[in-house]
C-alpha cells in the first residue's frame, strides 16, 4: 500500500503541510486570486450592465401592424423608432405599373419584387422620411399630391416617388427606404 503521509523538508515545519501534500501558502493564494475575481467581476459588472439598452428602448426597437383592415389603393401611417412609417396595400394597376418601371432607368435601381415580401408583393412598406433631407413626403393619405409617379411627393424640395417608393424625379438621392420587417402572421408585420 502507498504512503499517503506528507514528506516534510527541513524548510517546512509539520504545521505547514496538510496531510494530502497542500500547503497552507497555497490555499492562501488560491484564496486570495479568488477574492480578486470576484471583487474585479463586482466592478465590471455594474459598468457592462449600464450600457445595456433599458425597457422603453427595448419596446421601441419593434412596431407590430394589424395590415388586415387596409384595402387595395389604401395607406396607413404608423410610427418606428419616433419616425413615420407608410404601409400600403398596392392595387393590381400600381403594382403592374411598378413592374413596368423595374426596367425603366432608375436612380437607385430596385425591382418591385426587392421591395416587398414574398407571397405579399401587395403590401409595400417604408419609412415615411424623404431620402434627401428628412422630410416627410405627402401621398400616404388619402386626398394628399401623390407626385407625377402616383407614388410620393417630396414638399420641401420636390421629390417624386413612384408607386413603390423609388425616387424618380427631384434631390432625393434613393429610394424611400424599407426597413426590416416580417410577416408574423397573414395579416400582422412585425417591424424591426
Amino acid at each position: 500500500m502507498a504512503d499517503t503521509t506528507a514528506t516534510v523538508t527541513p524548510e517546512q515545519t509539520a504545521a505547514d503541510v496538510a496531510p494530502d501534500g497542500v500547503r497552507r501558502r497555497d490555499f492562501l493564494d488560491i484564496a486570495a486570486l479568488s477574492a480578486a475575481g470576484i471583487g474585479g467581476l463586482a466592478v465590471v459588472y455594474p459598468l457592462v450592465s449600464q450600457m445595456a439598452p433599458s425597457r422603453d428602448v427595448l419596446a421601441a426597437s419593434t412596431t407590430e401592424v394589424d395590415v388586415s383592415a387596409i384595402e387595395a389603393g389604401q395607406s396607413i401611417k404608423a410610427v418606428f423608432r419616433k419616425q413615420p412609417l407608410f404601409v400600403k396595400r398596392l392595387t393590381p394597376q400600381e403594382i403592374a405599373a411598378a413592374q413596368r418601371d423595374d426596367n425603366a432607368s432608375l436612380r437607385d435601381p430596385q425591382t418591385l419584387a426587392e421591395r416587398t415580401k414574398e407571397g405579399h408583393g401587395d403590401i409595400l412598406v417604408t419609412m415615411g422620411v424623404c431620402t434627401h433631407l428628412g422630410c416627410v413626403p405627402l401621398g400616404a393619405a388619402e386626398g394628399e399630391v401623390k407626385g407625377e409617379f402616383g407614388g410620393y411627393f417630396c414638399p420641401c424640395h420636390g421629390s417624386h416617388y413612384d408607386t413603390a417608393g423609388r425616387i424618380r424625379k427631384g434631390p432625393a438621392p434613393t429610394n424611400l427606404v424599407v426597413p426590416e420587417y416580417e410577416f408574423t402572421s397573414d395579416t400582422v408585420i412585425r417591424v424591426g
